[in-house]
Parts: structure tokens; C-alpha cells; sequence
């Protein structure tokens, strides 16, 4: 009786955990930040901003609080916000951009350069304005859009950026599916995938520059970037096609065997009989 209740306890234990396992991106299930701010449901300003972290591109790849606020994640005393742990303030807005360009450094210094950035601390734009404070969104030209972009200025300009960029992000969006699904089949594809990263973050700071003919100018390099591992991708497609056939060939000609022996064995039985 014990051992079959232990075993419902080690079942129920197993249960529990997967249902709540994927809750939490890996690298964020240890964070004592989200657990106290998920249990103050009943003050909207210190539950919110986890819920809405929890659809953010900084959820997805296990960037919790402390990545970006700093702190210690690893306890809930009050120590843990403390300056000497690192923890920094709810930024101001023309602070914004030093805040996420601590990782961006790259789209920071587009950004700076840009009629955006030079508008900063007058009125214009910074990171969370278009990409939200907590439930971060992936830089994309979906974030190019006439009801973003007309709370400022005219649509115009931003359209032609967007149009220049759509097609390119398209296709890198099928590289990367492409490149997943020759992993899952045990294909080695590490080196591509980074090329792939590094073209992206290239791609993603034309976002920030507002330059359309910037954009123009560096889409065809961008594009050649993708050409070149587009062929790469091929080759390694084409290479497990020539497998299949080659290994439908032997299959086919082990059944062709099999099926031969087995007639020369039944030829051999019937001979035999009759002799």
C-alpha cells in the first residue's frame, strides 16, 4: 500500500511539474523577482509588468528581470534591490536608450544617430515608445505601422522602409525554419545559424536608423549575405536527398534479395519433395 501511494505521490510530483515547468523560460525559473511580482496581483503597477513579460521576446529567450534591472534574483530580502547588487531604477525616458543599449549597443548607436534619437528628450521616440517597457516585442517591420508611427509624424517615409524591409525579413524567416528543421534531423548547421544571427542584428539596426535610402543602400548587401547561405542551406538539403535515395535503393535491393532467396529456398523445398 505505501509503495503504490509513493508512486502516486512521484507521479503527481512529476505531473505538477511539467504543467508548471513551461511557465518560465529556461533561465528565468529561479527568479525570485517573478515570483514576488506574480503574487501582488491585488497592485495592477507591480503584477502587470511580469504578465507582460511573459509575451516578450526577452521572456522567449530567458532574459528575466535582473538581465535588464539588475539586483539579485536569488533572494527575496530586501538586499536584493539594493544599488551594491546592481539594481537600477525604473529608467527615465531619456535615459531609455543607455538602459537597453547596456546589450544593443550596435541599434543604440544607430539610433542615436538617427532623426529619432536626436529628437530624444524632445518629445521623440526611444526604445519602449515602439518595442513596449516590458512585454518587449522582436524587431520586425510589423512594428513599422501607420498607427505607431502617425502619433508623430506622417506615415509616408516610414512605409517606404517598411516596404524595403518586409521581403528581407521574410526570407530570413525561412532560413531560419529551414535551418531548425535540418537540425531536428541531426544535421550540423551551428555556423549557419550564426552567420544567420549576425545578419539579422545587421538587418535590425537599419530598423533604427529612419533612413530610407540607408536602408535601400544596405538591403542588397544584406540580401547577398542571405544568397550565400540560402546555397549552404541547398547544398545540405541536397545532401539528404542523395541519402534517401541512396538509402531507398538499398532498401530496395535488400527486398529484391530477400524476395529472391526466399523463391530459390521455395524452389529448392519443392525440388525436394519431388525428388
Amino acid at each position: 500500500m505505501r509503495y503504490g501511494l509513493s508512486l502516486f505521490a512521484a507521479a503527481l510530483f512529476l505531473a505538477i511539474f511539467l504543467c508548471a515547468a513551461p511557465l518560465l523560460p529556461q533561465g528565468a525559473r529561479q527568479s525570485t523577482c517573478i515570483e514576488c511580482h506574480q503574487s501582488m496581483q491585488d497592485q495592477a503597477r507591480l503584477y502587470q509588468p511580469v504578465e507582460k513579460w511573459r509575451e516578450s521576446v526577452h521572456a522567449k529567450n530567458g532574459i528575466a528581470c535582473h538581465g535588464c534591472h539588475g539586483g539579485d534574483p536569488t533572494t527575496m530580502d530586501e538586499e536584493a534591490m539594493s544599488p551594491d547588487k546592481g539594481f537600477k531604477e525604473v529608467p527615465k525616458p531619456e535615459t531609455i536608450p543607455d538602459f537597453c543599449g547596456a546589450c544593443h549597443l550596435g541599434v543604440k548607436e544607430d539610433y542615436l544617430a538617427s532623426a529619432h534619437g536626436k529628437a530624444l528628450g524632445k518629445g521623440g521616440p526611444q526604445c519602449a515608445t515602439c518595442h513596449g517597457a516590458h512585454g518587449i516585442q522582436l524587431a520586425s517591420p510589423q512594428l513599422i505601422n501607420s498607427q505607431s508611427c502617425t502619433q508623430c509624424h506622417g506615415y509616408e517615409r516610414a512605409a517606404q522602409i517598411r516596404e524595403a524591409l518586409v521581403t528581407t525579413d521574410d526570407r530570413m524567416s525561412a532560413l531560419d525554419r529551414e535551418m531548425k528543421s535540418l537540425h531536428r534531423v541531426g544535421m550540423e548547421v551551428v555556423d549557419l545559424q550564426g552567420r544567420l544571427f549576425d545578419t539579422r542584428n545587421t538587418f535590425h539596426r537599419l530598423f533604427h536608423s529612419v533612413d530610407v535610402q540607408k536602408v535601400r543602400d544596405n538591403i542588397a548587401e544584406i540580401q547577398g549575405r542571405l544568397s550565400e547561405i540560402a546555397l549552404q542551406v541547398e547544398g545540405i538539403q541536397a545532401q539528404i536527398s542523395r541519402r534517401k535515395r541512396g538509402g531507398a535503393i538499398i532498401v530496395g535491393l535488400l527486398a529484391a534479395l530477400t524476395a529472391l532467396l526466399l523463391y530459390l529456398r521455395h524452389t529448392y523445398s519443392r525440388e525436394e519433395k519431388s525428388g
